[in-house]
C-alpha cells in the first residue's frame, strides 16, 4: 500500500485562525481526539461542545444542533478517521440542507488516536468528492495554510451546508485537554444558548 502525498498545513494554527475569523456566536462541535484538543487550544468557549469517545457522532450532533439553532452558524470540527466512521451522516446533511451547518474535516490521512495507521483518505479516498455525492454541493479541499479566510467566509455566509476537507500535516502538537465532564460541557453549552441546565 502506498500513501497519498500530502500538502502540509499546521492543524493547530489553522484551527486558531478559523476560530478567530468566524462570527462570535458560532457553535462548535468537535469529533473525538485531536480536533477537540485543537479547538480547546484555540481558546475554550461556552459555545464549544466537545465529544469524548463518540466516534462517528460529530456530524449527527452538529446536524441536530443546526436544525434546532438555525440563526447561528454551526461548525463540526472533526478528523478524517471520525468522519469515515460516520460517513452516512453526510447523506442526512445532504437531504436536510441546513444553511448554517459547516463540516470541517482535519485530514492527516491517518487514524491518529489508534497508532497512526493510514486511513482511507491517506490511501486515496477524496472526502470532499464523497460529500458532494451525498448532496453537499459546497464541498472543497483546502491545501494552503492561508485557506482559513475562505472557510470562515463560507461559514459566515450561511448558504450551506458546506464541507471542507483540510489537508493537514501528521505532526501531533502537545495535547490541550478540555474538561471530560460531559454534564459540565452540556450544561454550560445549554446555558450559552439560554436554556435551563439540569
Amino acid at each position: 500500500m502506498t500513501t497519498v502525498a500530502r500538502t502540509r498545513i499546521d492543524r493547530r494554527a489553522f484551527v486558531a485562525a478559523l476560530v478567530a475569523a468566524v462570527p462570535a456566536d458560532t457553535l462548535f462541535v468537535t469529533g473525538l481526539g485531536s480536533p477537540s484538543y485543537d479547538l480547546f487550544a484555540a481558546g475554550d468557549r461556552d459555545r464549544n461542545f466537545y465529544l469524548w469517545g463518540a466516534m462517528g457522532a460529530a456530524v449527527p450532533v452538529g446536524l441536530g444542533l443546526a436544525l434546532a439553532q438555525r440563526n447561528v452558524p454551526v461548525v463540526v470540527l472533526t478528523g478524517d478517521g471520525e468522519q469515515l466512521m460516520g460517513i452516512g451522516a453526510l447523506g442526512s446533511v445532504g437531504v436536510q440542507q441546513p444553511a448554517n451547518l459547516n463540516v470541517v474535516v482535519l485530514d492527516n490521512g491517518h487514524y491518529g488516536e489508534t497508532g497512526m495507521q493510514p486511513s482511507h483518505t491517506g490511501l486515496g479516498t477524496d472526502l470532499s468528492a464523497v460529500a458532494r455525492g451525498f448532496g453537499i454541493a459546497d464541498s472543497v479541499r483546502v491545501d494552503r495554510q492561508d485557506g482559513t479566510n475562505g472557510v470562515a467566509e463560507r461559514i459566515a455566509a450561511r448558504r450551506g451546508p458546506t464541507f471542507t476537507q483540510v489537508l493537514i500535516d501528521t505532526d501531533e502538537p502537545p495535547r490541550a485537554l478540555p474538561a471530560r465532564d460531559g454534564v459540565h460541557i452540556k450544561n454550560r453549552f445549554r446555558a450559552a444558548l439560554g436554556f435551563d441546565t439540569f
